[in-house]
C-alpha cells in the first residue's frame, strides 16, 4: 500500500512542487542514472530523484535507499514518511551524514545552522515557512534536527546487508554514503550465539535443550563461548557437547571436546572418550586424546593452542561465512565477498576463494565476476582452458538455476 505522504505528493501538485524544491524529493525525476539492483535480489522501486542525478528507491520492505549519481548509496529511512521527515526537516542532510550522535548537539546544531544559513541567503529566504506548511501538509511530526540527525544515523547503518545496491550491468556494489565504521563479519555471526549463551548461562533447562537441539544456535554458541570463557560454564558445555556428538565430524564438535578437557576433570573424561571413538572421523579428529585425566588439560591446552584462541579476529574468514551460512544468514555472507570481490587486486588465489564462497551462496552472477577475472589472470594455455572449463561449469550451474526459481 502506497504511504501516506507519498500519496499526497502524487495527488496534488502544490505539495509536489514544494516537495522538489526546496527539499529536493522531484516525483518527475525517478530514472536513475544507471540500471541498479539489489544484490539480495529484493524488490526495487524508484519514486523520486534530485537535481544532482541521484535517485530515491522504495524496497520491498519499505525502506527508503538513496543512491547518487557518483556511485554511493545508503538507506535513509525506514519508509517514505521517515524519509521525507528527514529530507523536509533537513535539507542539506547530504552534508550531515559523516555526523553522529556522539558528535554532540552542540556541533550538530552549529553545523545545521551554518548550511541553512546559506540556503536562506542564496536561494530560500523562506526555508521555514516552507517546511512548515509541507510538514504540516502531509502530517509529518517536527523533530529536532538533532533527532533527526540520530535518525539518519540509524538509518545509513542499516544499509547493509539488505539493501547492497549494485550496477545491474558490472555487478559492482555501490560504495557506502556515509564515512561510519561497521561490525566485522565475525561480531555479526557472533551476535545471535553471544545471546544464546547469555540465556543457557540462566540455567534454564529448557532452554538448553532448545539451543542444544538446534544446530545452527548450537554452533553458534559453542564459538561464542570459545572467545567468553567462564569456569562456570562446564555443565552447558557438556549438554552443547553431547547433542553435537550426534552430528558428523566438524570443528565445532572439536572444540566443544576442548572446551571442556580445559576444565581438566576426570568426570569428563568418560564422556570425551566415548566422543573420540564414536566414528572413524571423530578418532582421527580427536587425535592424541589422552587415556588418563592427569594428562587431559595439558592435552586439551595444546589443542587449544593450535586449533583455537580467544580472538575471533585471528579466525579465518572462512569460519564466519561458513557460520553465517548456517545461520541464514545470507546477505550478510553475500556483502562481505561482494565488497571483498570489488576490492581484490590481481591475486589468483583470493578470487578463487570468493569465487567459491560466492558459489556455497548459490550467486552464480558474482561466482561468475570473479571467474572471469581468475581467468584473465592465467598465463598459461593450461590454466586458460582450467579457467574456461570452470566459468562454462558457473555459467550453466546459473541458467538452470534461473530456471528452477522461473
Amino acid at each position: 500500500m502506497t504511504e501516506r505522504a507519498l500519496r499526497l505528493l502524487r495527488q496534488d501538485p502544490r505539495l509536489a512542487e514544494l516537495a522538489a524544491f526546496p527539499f529536493a524529493f522531484d516525483l518527475s525525476r525517478a530514472d536513475h542514472v544507471e540500471e541498479v539492483r539489489l544484490a539480495s535480489g529484493g524488490p526495487l522501486e524508484p519514486i523520486a530523484g534530485d537535481d544532482s542525478g541521484g535517485t530515491y528507491f522504495v524496497c520491498g520492505d519499505g525502506s527508503v535507499l538513496y543512491a547518487d549519481s557518483e556511485g554511493s548509496a545508503g538507506t535513509i529511512g525506514d519508509s517514505v514518511d521517515e524519509a521525507l521527515e528527514i529530507l523536509v526537516g533537513l535539507p542539506g542532510w547530504q552534508d550531515y551524514v559523516r555526523l553522529s550522535p556522539t558528535d554532540g548537539e552542540t556541533r550538530i546544531l552549529a553545523e545545521i545552522a551554518d548550511t541553512e544559513g546559506d540556503f536562506r541567503e542564496d536561494c530560500v529566504p523562506d526555508l521555514d515557512a516552507r517546511r512548515a506548511e509541507l510538514r504540516a501538509a502531509l502530517g509529518l511530526p517536527e523533530r529536532s534536527p538533532v533527532q533527526l540527525v540520530a535518525r539518519l544515523h540509524a538509518a545509513l547503518l542499516r544499509t547493509e546487508p539488505d539493501h547492497l545496491l549494485l550496477n545491474a550491468v558490472e555487478h559492482l556494489a555501490y560504495k557506502r554514503l556515509d564515512p561510519h565504521p561497521r561490525p566485522p563479519l565475525w561480531e555479526q555471526v557472533l551476535a545471535k550465539g553471544r545471546t544464546d549463551l547469555a540465556l543457557l548461562r540462566t540455567g534454564d533447562r529448557a532452554v538448553w535443550d532448545g539451543v542444544a537441539g538446534d544446530r545452527p544456535r548450537r554452533v553458534a554458541v559453542l564459538r561464542a563461548a570459545q572467545y567468553d570463557r567462564r569456569n562456570t560454564d562446564r555443565a552447558l558445555l557438556r549438554h552443547l557437547l553431547k547433542h553435537e556428538a550426534d552430528a558428523p565430524m566438524s570443528d565445532e564438535l572439536r572444540l566443544a571436546v576442548v572446551l571442556v578437557g580445559l576444565h581438566g576433570l576426570a568426570d569428563d573424561l568418560p564422556l570425551l572418550r566415548e566422543v573420540h571413538e564414536t566414528t572413524y572421523d571423530t578418532w582421527c579428529g580427536l587425535a592424541g586424546l589422552p587415556e588418563e585425566a592427569g594428562q587431559l588439560q595439558e592435552w586439551a591446552r595444546s589443542f587449544d593452542d593450535s586449533n583455537y584462541g580467544v580472538d575471533p579476529g585471528d579466525e579465518p574468514e572462512s569460519t564466519w561465512l561458513e557460520l553465517a551460512r548456517e545461520q541464514g544468514m545470507v546477505e550478510a555472507a553475500r556483502t562481505y565477498l561482494i565488497r571483498e570481490l570489488d576490492d581484490t587486486g590481481p591475486d589468483v588465489a583470493q578470487l578463487a576463494v570468493l569465487r567459491d564462497e560466492l558459489t556455497l551462496l548459490g550467486d552464480y552472477t558474482q561466482a561468475i565476476r570473479a571467474q572471469r577475472l581468475h581467468r584473465s589472470l592465467q598465463d598459461t594455455d593450461e590454466g586458460r582452458a582450467a579457467a574456461d572449463a570452470r566459468l562454462a561449469e558457473l555459467e550453466r550451474r546459473a541458467v538452470e538455476a534461473a530456471a528452477a526459481e522461473s
